[in-house]
């Protein structure tokens, strides 16, 4: 079997609360599941991609409710492994009227954490086109960082594109020198850099994004697109660059998942053969359904889901 996009990192449990307040109040949670790189997969899955995801879980009950609900999304889990030794990790996050919840982590130790260069199976891998990576799994152990690095190398060795989120997580990381330092190593090395703004900040010291661009074309890599929140995105490459600006949107409900429905955009636009604009506007537009919605994966839309609301909005803007 053939891949569209493969990805890896750590997925875990997650319990969202069901009503408002601090999490320390709340009695009732319902269950999803959460991680960057399979709310990427579960995306190009429901546009249509093929699409198979590498990790380690727990062989215990969390570890099976990931497998099984990716399996059920279309997502390929037959190279994860289910780890005897070590636990799924499992996140718990405030339900909020909009913005930013409050989340914390329970994944110090987990499966994921324990991948290493052992892991890479080269066969699997030559199967895809493209390979999608975050700077999460660097973060998550030594060993992970390995298995990371050599799965880049292994793709770029064999003239695969591999597009790059720096998706910063400070608290997995010693210090912030060394996470700027690690996370550029992997950008640098990337086709596709997809940093927030703030993220691009701290990266490369520049405020501004055409700068923060030229920051990563200098070092080799073909696009750079800068998201910008609800103003939209700035994408740049050697011959062109651009402002797309963002979509309407009604409610922010949630703005977690939003940069990887982002990814989602900008990866299917790309397989799918549409110019720059259309492809950043199509990303613009998945991060917008994606902040209308609770959980990490439920604003990812269908192609037709994805279709209407972009064409709605451009008859409500006429």
């Amino acid at each position: 079997m053939s891949f569209d996009v493969l990805t890896f990192g750590e997925a875990m449990a997650m319990f969202i609360a069901d009503q408002t307040g601090e999490l320390d109040r709340v009695t009732h949670f319902t269950r999803g599941l959460a991680g960057a790189e399979t709310n990427v997969a579960v995306g190009l899955s429901r546009l249509g991609y093929k699409v198979g995801w590498v990790s380690k879980v727990g062989n215990d009950s969390f570890g099976r409710f990931i497998i099984e609900t990716l399996k059920a999304e279309g997502v390929d889990t037959s190279h994860v492994q289910m780890d005897p030794y070590n636990p799924t990790g499992f996140l718990l996050k405030s339900k909020v009227e909009s913005g930013d919840p409050q989340v914390e982590y329970f994944r110090k130790g987990s499966a994921a954490s324990k991948l290493g260069s052992e892991d890479v199976v080269p066969d699997y891998f030559s199967r895809a086109s493209h390979l999608h990576m975050t700077g999460i799994p660097p973060a998550l152990s030594t060993t992970a960082r390995d298995f990371s690095k050599n799965v880049l190398c292994l793709m770029k060795s064999m003239q695969r594109t591999v597009s790059f989120d720096p998706n910063l997580r400070p608290q997995l990381w010693n210090s912030e020198k060394e996470m700027i330092q690690v996370i550029n190593e992997f950008a640098m090395q990337a086709d596709i850099v997809l940093p927030g703004i703030s993220e691009g900040e701290i990266l490369t010291g520049y405020t501004q994004p055409r700068d923060i661009a030229a920051f990563y074309l200098d070092q080799g890599v073909k696009l750079v697109v800068v998201k910008l929140g609800s103003e939209g995105a700035y994408y740049r490459t050697e011959k062109e660059e651009e402002m797309v600006p963002g979509y309407r949107v009604e409610r922010v409900i949630d703005t977690v998942g939003a940069g990887d429905g982002f990814a989602v955009g900008i990866i299917s636009g790309i397989l799918d053969g549409l110019s720059l604009t259309e492809i950043v506007s199509r990303a613009n537009a998945i991060g917008a359904l994606a902040v209308m919605s609770p959980g990490d994966m439920d604003g990812l839309p269908t192609r037709d889901e994805l279709e209407s609301f972009m064409q709605d909005q451009r008859t409500n803007t006429r």
